[in-house]
């Protein structure tokens, strides 16, 4: 297993995490006994600033409201977005679909072993009443199409990851939608990329670290066969349904003042976990990548969320200790050598 960090190269974010000092990124690997990065292509990548070595993963670009625009809603996409160019590189499929290959292009030329990619789509006011227009089969057989004209692009060599969201799309919960994209998409190294506090915000009534554990779980487990595609997982939790419920009260009332991304902030927390209940879910799942993806607001908090988390994935594998176990021992060792 691979245990990782997310990461940017957008400007700020290398001011802001990593000082603009790859030996800034090194120490932060380092300290906290973590193999590398999935790293998000913000501009091309800087195989000086973020090592080749460090490199395992790549954040695709994520665009969450493009089905209108495939579909040639022009009337939805002006009511929505505005200006089609500024979102999407032109007024056509093939303008956006080249936006794509171009990262897919700059992706392929790090070392990473996989790439990630988001299958979900909502409206902006969507997001806030969750009345959508489109249901998840219809965005997942539209994303096929997207991922067909794209799989030439992607090296053979490379796993398409493909990740979970809570609105409309690849939300995990329909087992004949995981199958369909898996006997579908052209590329043939698929698999998916677990994130569990995109799962826990599909269930409202979660309102512990514990219960949102067992949830995520019981999923997984109603996926059956395909269990086994989960090859990595986006660790942390997000317990907003309690702030979900009340904002579409609120929003029935005319009363919701947010930003969109204000609002989409407080629904998907991306916190640490702070209860040793989370070494279950990796202990049962056992993926190959491990990424501990959280919203870094500074240097500090970030190494206080990493801190955090490692602790009590610690204290499970101490909780649960084997004679002979290689898994707990040498995950003991990472965490004491930090």
């Amino acid at each position: 297993m691979l245990e990782l960090v997310n990461l940017s190269n957008y400007r700020m974010d290398n001011e802001n995490l990593i000082h603009n000092d790859a030996r800034s990124l090194e120490q932060l690997l380092h300290e906290h006994g973590l193999d590398g990065i999935e790293l998000m292509l913000c501009q091309p990548w800087d195989p000086i600033m973020h090592k080749a070595a460090w490199v395992k993963g790549i954040h695709l670009r994520f665009w969450p409201n493009w089905l209108d625009f495939w579909r040639g809603d022009r009337k939805a996409v002006a009511a929505e977005i505005g200006d089609s160019t500024a979102c999407y590189g032109g007024q056509k499929r093939e303008d956006w679909l080249e936006v794509y290959r171009q990262n897919i292009r700059a992706a392929a030329q790090t070392p990473a072993q996989y790439m990630v990619y988001h299958i979900t789509n909502a409206r902006g006011s969507e997001s806030f009443d969750y009345r959508f227009a489109r249901n998840s089969r219809e965005v997942v057989c539209a994303a096929v199409e997207v991922l067909n004209e794209l799989a030439d692009e992607i090296p053979a060599d490379r796993y398409l990851l493909l990740e979970n969201l809570w609105w409309p799309g690849l939300t995990l919960l329909d087992r004949d939608l995981v199958e369909y994209l898996i006997l579908h998409i052209k590329h043939k190294r698929i698999g998916f990329m677990l994130d569990t506090g995109h799962l826990m915000n599909m269930n409202h009534s979660l309102r512990t670290q514990k219960e949102a554990v067992e949830y995520v779980l019981s999923v997984v487990n109603n996926l059956g066969p395909y269990k086994r595609y989960i090859r990595g997982i986006h660790l942390h939790y997000s317990l907003s349904g309690e702030y979900v419920e009340k904002n579409i009260q609120r929003h029935c009332r005319g009363a919701v003042d947010l930003s969109l991304m204000d609002h989409i902030l407080k629904i998907d927390q991306h916190q640490p976990f702070g209860d040793p209940i989370v070494g279950k879910l990796v202990q049962s799942l056992q993926p190959d990548y491990l990424v501990h993806e959280f919203i870094q607001y500074s240097r500090q908090d970030w190494e206080a969320k990493l801190s955090k988390q490692k602790k009590d994935l610690a204290c499970w594998w101490a909780r649960r200790r084997i004679d002979g176990c290689k898994q707990y021992s040498c995950y003991l060792n990472r965490f004491s050598a930090t």
